[in-house]
C-alpha cells in the first residue's frame, strides 16, 4: 500500500467529512453499551432469560469491546485504519442483525460478544484517524466534537432504548435496539469506503504484530474484568471469582517481562512503555480510568432509581438524563477550543463541577418529593453535564497531544482499555453497594426510603472515584507547571 508522510495534507472539506464517519461509527458503538441496558427487562420476558444469562449480555459485550482494543490499534498503525474500520464497521453491522434475529437467549450472548468484538476493531481506528487528519489547535476541536457527540451518545442510549421499547412493545421491542444499527451501519458503510483516507504515515516503526504481547494482554486484561462484571451485589455472588485477580497479576508480569525482552531484540511490541513516560499521555490516562470507572455506573444507578424507586417508564427514566447529553455536548465543544490556552486547569474545574452536580443529584434524588424528584435530579445532571463537557474531551486531546501519529491507534486503544477496565470496577462498586443497601434493608416497610438509601450509598462510590480523578488532575497540574517553571530557567 503506498505511503504518505504528510497522510494530513487531505483539504479542509475531505478531512472533516472523513472525521464525520468516524465520529457517526464511535456514537454507533457507544451506544450499545447504554441503550442496552434498558431493554433487559424485555429480553427477560421474551427470551425467559435469569439473572446470570442477562448479565452476560452486557458482560459479554463488554469484555469483548477490552479484549481486543490493543491488537486491533497496533494492526491500524502497521497495516491499514480504514481497512480495520470497515472490517469492524461491517462485523458491527452483521452481529446487530444476528442479535435482532436472536431466538434464544444464548444465541443472543453469543451475538452481543462478537458484536463486542465488531466494536473493539473500529473504536481504535477512529480515535488513530482523528490523530492522523488533524494537527495542533485543529485536533482540539475535533476532539471538541468527538466528546459532544460521545456525550450525546451516552447520555441519549437510555432514552433511545425506552423510545424502542414503547415503538415495539415490551415483548419484542428490545429487538429493535439492534434493527436500528443495520440500516445505519449499511449507510456509513458506504461513506466511510467514498471518504476515509487511503494513504497513512506510519513512521519507521517495524511491522511485526507481537502475538504473544497480543494474547498475553488480553488474557489479562479479561482476568482482571471478569470478577467485576460478575458482580451484581447480590448474596448469590460466588466469592472464589475473585481469584482471577491472581491470574491478572500473573499474566500482568509476565506481560511486561514479554514486552521489554522483546523490544530489547530490536523488534516493536505490543505495547511501547514508552509512551507511559510521557506524563501528559500517563495522567491523562489515569484520569480518564477513573473518571469512567465513576460515569457510567452514575447512570445505571439514576436509571434504577428512577424507574424501581419511583416507578418511571424506562422512557421517562431516559429523558431524565437528556439535559446532561445537551449540557456536556455544548461544553464539550467550547472545552475542545480551549483547552490549548487553559490546558490541565480546564479539566480540573470540569471535574468539579461534575463532583457538585451529582452532590445535588443525590439531595434531588433523597430529599424532594417523588413527584419533584426526576425534575429535580434533571436539573443537577445539567449542571453534572456542563462540567463533564469540559473533562472528556480536553483530557482525549491532553493525553494524546504528545504521542506520535504513527503510534495513535494503539496509544488511544490502551486509552479504551482503561476506560472499559474502570467501567467494569466502578459499576461493580456503585452497584453492589446500592444491590447491598437494597438487600440489607429489605425488611423495611418504607420501599422508597430504601432506594433513597441504596441510591445515596452507590453514587457516594461514584463520588468518591470521581474524587480520585481530581487529585490527579491536580498533582497533574501541579507537575506541568513545575515543568513550565523549569523550562523558562533554562
Amino acid at each position: 500500500m503506498p505511503q504518505d508522510p504528510h497522510p494530513s495534507r487531505l483539504d479542509d472539506r475531505s478531512r472533516w467529512q472523513a472525521f464525520g464517519v468516524c465520529v457517526a461509527v464511535a456514537a454507533l458503538t457507544i451506544l450499545d453499551l447504554s441503550k442496552v441496558n434498558v431493554g433487559l427487562p424485555s429480553i427477560e420476558d421474551s427470551l425467559n432469560a435469569g439473572p446470570s444469562e442477562l448479565q452476560s449480555i452486557v458482560a459479554g459485550y463488554a469484555l469483548a469491546f477490552g479484549l481486543v482494543l490493543v491488537p486491533a490499534g497496533r494492526l491500524g498503525d502497521i497495516h491499514s485504519r480504514r481497512i480495520l474500520f470497515l472490517v469492524g464497521l461491517s462485523a458491527f453491522t452483521l452481529t446487530s442483525l444476528a442479535c435482532a434475529l436472536a431466538p434464544d437467549v444464548n444465541t443472543l450472548i453469543v451475538g452481543r460478544f462478537l458484536q463486542g468484538i465488531a466494536a473493539g476493531i473500529q473504536m481504535p481506528q477512529v480515535l488513530g484517524l482523528t490523530q492522523q487528519l488533524f494537527q495542533g489547535p485543529e485536533r482540539g476541536r475535533a476532539f471538541g466534537l468527538f466528546g459532544s457527540i460521545i456525550g450525546i451518545s451516552t447520555a441519549f442510549g437510555p432514552t433511545l432504548g425506552g423510545l424502542l421499547i414503547g415503538v415495539g412493545g415490551e415483548e419484542n421491542g428490545w429487538r429493535l435496539l439492534f434493527w436500528m444499527n443495520i440500516p445505519l451501519g449499511v449507510i456509513l458503510l458506504f461513506f466511510a469506503a467514498r471518504l476515509l483516507p487511503r494513504l497513512q504515515g506510519r513512521g519507521d516503526q517495524p511491522r511485526d504484530l507481537d502475538p504473544i504481547g497480543v494474547i498475553l494482554l488480553g488474557a489479562g486484561v479479561l482476568c482482571f474484568m471478569l470478577p467485576f462484571v460478575l458482580t451484581t451485589g447480590g448474596p448469590d455472588d460466588d466469592p472464589r471469582r475473585w481469584f482471577w485477580l491472581v491470574g491478572a497479576a500473573v499474566l500482568g508480569t509476565a506481560f511486561v517481562a514479554w514486552e521489554r525482552r522483546y523490544q530489547s531484540q530490536g523488534r516493536s511490541p505490543a505495547v511501547r512503555f514508552t509512551l507511559f513516560r510521557r506524563a501528559s499521555y500517563r495522567n491523562g490516562l489515569l484520569i480518564a480510568t477513573v473518571y469512567f470507572a465513576a460515569l457510567p455506573a452514575t447512570f445505571l444507578l439514576t436509571t434504577l432509581f428512577l424507574q424501581e424507586g419511583l416507578g418511571l417508564s424506562p422512557l421517562e427514566a431516559g429523558l431524565t438524563t437528556v439535559p446532561f447529553a445537551l449540557t456536556s455536548a455544548i461544553t464539550a465543544y467550547i472545552g475542545g477550543r480551549l483547552v490549548d490556552t487553559w490546558g490541565r486547569a480546564l479539566v480540573v474545574i470540569g471535574i468539579t463541577i461534575v463532583i457538585v452536580g451529582f452532590g445535588l443529584d443525590v439531595l434531588a434524588a433523597v430529599l424532594a418529593p417523588p413527584e419533584l424528584a426526576p425534575w429535580l435530579m434533571a436539573a443537577a445532571l445539567a449542571l453534572t453535564g456542563a462540567g463533564g463537557g469540559f473533562v472528556v474531551s480536553p483530557n482525549q486531546t491532553l493525553t494524546l497531544a504528545e504521542v506520535p501519529v504513527s503510534e495513535g491507534g494503539v496509544a488511544g486503544s490502551m486509552a479504551q482499555v482503561g476506560q472499559r477496565v474502570g467501567t467494569a470496577v466502578g459499576v461493580a462498586a456503585a452497584s453492589s453497594t446500592f444491590f447491598a443497601t437494597l438487600y440489607a434493608e429489605s425488611d423495611d416497610p418504607n420501599v422508597l426510603e430504601v432506594y433513597h438509601d441504596s441510591f445515596r450509598n452507590g453514587i457516594l462510590v461514584a463520588v468518591a472515584l470521581i474524587a480520585v480523578a481530581l487529585v490527579l488532575g491536580l498533582l497533574d497540574q501541579r507537575q506541568r507547571r513545575r515543568g513550565a517553571a523549569a523550562d523558562a530557567e533554562a
